[in-house]
């Protein structure tokens, strides 16, 4: 049989502090009046002991835990997004929270809402638009102290505050570069891939309406990742094409720098010159954007404030049972101009 495991009382003992202060330590209280020599001095007795703090217990103790869920989406984790990650669950560390991504991604409202109570966390970040009403009510119901939105798909949720991105302005963004640089037909690819499609939609919608304001054509492209849809859409748009490549210079907006790195990858075997003949832009600045050739022009996303902003907002909410729907940040983005166009 094994040993009982040590408690926060053996903690207490072996540093010769009470159990509260060793609750404060190990919790991460920073506003508690505890000196760095005791909170060390308490940090080493429960190595040495081997204490690991019993979230079950603290849950019925308070009523919730230090757990941050964030359920996991449809859509494809790139680069960008797992640092997003990487650097949120940094962020709330240090606030003393323990980040948990939830599957169950089949379930929707309400039904998700009980889902990822039954955890009973302290917070839940979760695409904006999976945050009904009713499923909000669910949370707050019980005891989740704070419910954040973000902003995958569009504009800040009415029910929740809302980290979102401007998907429509990237668009436009890379519009308004391409025809100043001289393109004369502006397209949109829309990524056909379930979960991305929304974004894609929005981003286009951006280059849809500085088309219009320019009156120069449009064209929108839902497209597979993929080599052989691409081959099969630039053969089909080659042969619609009735305006001559020796006359117009066409304009590209790809979505992503993935999809910007297929398509001329596609336009290279097809003996059609960037960006003499197609002006391509991307989106996210991945590091392979300065290593293609041409050097991809993108737009940058910066999102390098957005985990701190988070985790802090998270934590006033928690700490001050503050509610009510804001729009907590708009991630900035920035055209990075360089051979493509």
């Amino acid at each position: 049989m094994s040993a009982k495991p040590p408690t926060s009382l053996d903690v207490a003992r072996e540093a010769g502090v009470s159990q509260a202060t060793v609750s404060y330590v190990l919790n991460n209280r920073e506003d508690a009046r505890v000196s760095d020599e005791t909170r060390a001095r308490v940090k080493e007795a429960a190595n040495r002991l081997g204490y690991v703090p019993h979230a079950g217990a603290r849950t019925l103790r308070t009523g919730h835990s230090r757990l941050v869920l964030v359920p996991l989406v449809n859509i494809p984790y790139g680069p960008l997004a797992v640092g997003l990650m990487e650097e949120l669950d940094s962020e709330l560390g240090r606030l003393g929270y323990t980040m948990i991504q939830y599957g169950a991604r089949r379930l929707k409202g309400v039904a998700a809402a009980r889902a990822w109570a039954e955890l009973r966390p302290v917070a839940v970040l979760a695409p904006a638009e999976r945050l009904t009403r009713q499923a909000v009510d669910v949370l707050h119901s019980a005891g989740i102290k704070a419910v954040i939105g973000i902003g995958v798909a569009g504009w800040p949720s009415e029910i929740v505050s809302t980290m979102t991105m401007d998907h429509e302005g990237i668009g436009a963004t890379a519009a308004e570069h391409i025809l100043a640089r001289g393109s004369h037909t502006l397209t949109a690819i829309v990524p056909a891939e379930k979960g991305l499609r929304d974004m894609g939609l929005r981003r286009a919608a951006g280059v849809q309406r500085v088309a219009a304001a320019h009156r120069v054509p449009y064209n929108q492209v839902d497209l597979a990742f993929s080599e052989s849809a691409t081959a099969a859409w630039l053969d089909a748009w080659q042969a619609a094409d009735t305006t001559g490549h020796a006359r117009t210079k066409h304009g590209v907006f790809t979505y992503n720098d993935d999809y910007a790195m297929l398509l001329m990858a596609v336009l290279a075997d097809n003996g059609i010159s960037v960006p003499g003949d197609v002006a391509v832009v991307g989106c996210d600045d991945l590091p392979l954007a300065k290593l293609l050739r041409p050097r991809l022009t993108t737009v940058r996303l910066d999102v390098t404030s957005a985990p701190a902003m988070l985790a802090q907002t998270l934590d006033e909410i928690v700490r001050t049972g503050g509610t009510g729907q804001r729009l907590l940040a708009l991630w900035p983005h920035a055209l990075v101009e360089r051979d493509s166009t």
